[in-house]
């Protein structure tokens, strides 16, 4: 469990307290208007209603005692910026911040931010790349080359075992888990391992190698 602070609490930043609850994190919300703190109060530990950009009000709320700072305010850039900045003076550990564009995310980066998240453009990259062929259930984003996706079985796979396919040295891609009908994942696999009709695969690799491996 994590102790942790977030600044903005429109609709990303909401998300992101109901997910961090869900996962038995205790949250600080802080937004200056009363209603979004309101709004968010069955989700977080405790709320307050304060400026982010103003060092005192900051300071009175321990920074330095939290895990992950989430800096998520939303339609003022240089409010996020500033309160990306004092939080790091302040002693902040982790300063996550979110970017509307590109040019936001250099700034922040520059200016106290650990890690930056830009939800439009990330969610618009998965959701390209989930939804652009049948073939692809799922799909998460290792790094700027590397995924790791969700992928129905080959037709000339099925039946066969993974020892047999000899996967990873001929395409040079980790099959992690195998998913079958019914939802269930097994990460138990091995060379006597068979691929049956109906499963699909959880698969590491880059994307070039995996698009051709799996004709995506």
């Amino acid at each position: 469990m994590k102790n942790i602070l977030i600044i903005g609490l429109g609709r990303f930043g909401k998300h992101i307290a109901m997910q961090l609850n869900q996962m038995g994190h205790e949250i600080m919300a802080v937004d200056l208007n009363e209603e979004r703190v309101e709004k968010v109060l069955p989700f977080v530990t405790n709320a307050q209603i304060g400026d982010s950009t103003d060092a005192e009000f900051l300071k009175s709320l321990g920074i330095g005692n939290y895990d992950i700072c989430f800096v998520t305010i939303g339609g003022s850039f240089q409010n996020s910026l500033e309160t990306t900045s004092l939080l790091k003076e302040l002693g902040a550990r982790l300063v996550i911040s979110r970017a509307e564009r590109d040019v936001h995310e250099k700034f922040l980066l520059r200016n106290g931010a650990d890690k930056v998240i830009y939800p439009e453009k990330q969610v618009a990259k998965w959701a390209s790349i989930r939804y652009a062929d049948d073939r692809i259930l799922d799909y998460m984003e290792v790094d700027a080359s590397h995924a790791i996706f969700e992928v129905e079985i080959p037709y000339e796979w099925i039946g066969k075992t993974i020892g047999k396919l000899d996967i990873r040295k001929k395409h040079n891609i980790n099959i992690l888990a195998v998913k079958n009908e019914g939802g269930e994942i097994s990460v138990a696999i091995s060379a006597d391992t068979v691929l049956n009709d109906g499963s699909t695969l959880l698969v590491l690799g880059d994307y070039k190698t995996i698009q051709k491996c799996f004709h995506i």
